[in-house]
């Protein structure tokens, strides 16, 4: 699935525009398990919001699937497309609108393994896959919040099937809301200090994951989204 940027908020997918209606769709059919109530709660018609879920599948697959049975007498879910697609949407939605805001997290960290540009490094958080420079032993990673992606814990991806190939578990601290981006800062597991991760999110996916300090969530990034500093001898000879 090719997914292409535009200015606004939009995700142009193959000949599919995918805009925030499109989103808030996803949301009420998660949300109520039922494309019927979706509908009604958002005040459109089942025929209308069937076609449209028809249209973004023939863009990008399968987004609903029926569950049939159990005691709940089965429903609607959305698969593991759809959810990618709505990250996809969180995420340029945030690099419009969170530019001003980004921060970055840094962990020092040493460089143990390296295949090409890219080294893992022990830091206290665990190890990272990072960009690091040639031949330096010690660095400091950095990670743009705006490239540091939040889900359920449950939901957190196999490493090896998704590019978000760092994962990490932790604790909501806190939360500073802006206009349309709330910026997160994750307490992490560490053996040094209280290390911490922060994140952008739009107000819908705050709202969708509930964020609110002390929850558990789940923080991820791609290995090109960790660039890794020189901070060993070498560099201060």
């Amino acid at each position: 699935m090719t997914i292409e940027k535009e200015y606004t908020t939009k995700l142009a997918v193959d000949d599919v525009t995918i805009d925030r209606r499109d989103i808030e769709m996803l949301d009420a059919i998660d949300r109520y398990g039922s494309m019927h109530r979706a509908a009604e709660e958002l005040g459109r018609s089942y025929a209308r919001l069937q076609n449209r879920v028809v249209e973004i599948e023939e863009a990008v697959g399968p987004i609903t699937e029926r569950q049939r049975g159990g005691s709940g007498g089965g429903g609607t879910e959305l698969t593991a497309t759809a959810r990618e697609l709505r990250r996809q949407f969180d995420r340029h939605e945030a690099a419009l609108d969170g530019v001003a805001r980004v921060t970055e997290s840094v962990f020092a960290g040493t460089v143990r393994d390296r295949t090409g540009e890219l080294g893992t490094v022990e830091t206290g958080i665990g190890p990272i896959l990072a960009l690091v420079p040639d031949d330096a032993s010690e660095v400091q990673v950095t990670v743009r919040s705006d490239a540091v992606v939040l889900t359920e814990p449950e939901e957190a991806l196999e490493a090896d099937s998704t590019s978000l190939r760092n994962q990490f578990r932790g604790t909501v601290d806190r939360l500073e809301p802006g206009e349309s981006i709330t910026r997160v800062t994750v307490d992490l597991e560490g053996d040094e200090g209280d290390p911490t991760l922060q994140a952008l999110v739009t107000k819908a996916s705050s709202e969708r994951l509930e964020l609110a300090p002390g929850r558990e969530i789940a923080a991820s990034f791609k290995a090109t989204a960790a660039r890794g500093i020189r901070i060993d001898s070498d560099s201060r000879a």
